[in-house]
């Protein structure tokens, strides 16, 4: 994944720079031990781009109280081929079968692409904004209960 992290072009729209590889190590080893408890839940999931069997990106999920917050980056090389917005709807579907009250992704307002992913996935733009991004959303048929976004 080093590699397909290590675009510079891959921060234009979340700021920062690509992770040294001691950086990426330490990331994967928090990953590896799981979410800090308390009731979340992480899922990671590497893109391996079919033609190739090379990895191009990655899918999460951040799951509390009953809300999963879903992401997806995928590597420049193989940016608009459909690999976001495939792995996104298999992961919002695999959600859905879960007793949860929605599916939350945060997109900035300027990229239309991932914009478009959401939609894909199902998730609808809402009027909120959290730390600059827009939030979109997909409300399910889970537990009863209030909803935070």
């Amino acid at each position: 994944m080093a590699g397909v992290l290590g675009d510079p072009a891959l921060y234009e729209f979340t700021g920062g720079a690509p992770p040294s590889p001691g950086e990426l190590r330490t990331r994967y080893a928090r990953l590896a031990a799981g979410a800090p408890g308390g009731g979340t839940v992480w899922g990671n999931w590497v893109l391996r781009v079919r033609a190739d069997g090379v990895l191009g990106g990655y899918v999460q999920t951040t799951i509390r109280d009953a809300i999963a917050e879903v992401a997806w980056v995928v590597g420049t090389p193989w940016q608009g081929r459909g690999l976001a917005g495939e792995a996104a709807r298999g992961l919002v579907g695999r959600l859905a079968r879960l007793p949860l009250r929605a599916v939350v992704a945060h997109v900035h307002p300027g990229h239309r692409a991932s914009a478009a992913v959401a939609a894909a996935a199902g998730l609808v733009r809402t009027d909120l904004v959290h730390d600059g991004e827009a939030v979109w959303r997909l409300d399910l048929p889970g537990p009863a209960g209030p909803t935070t976004a």
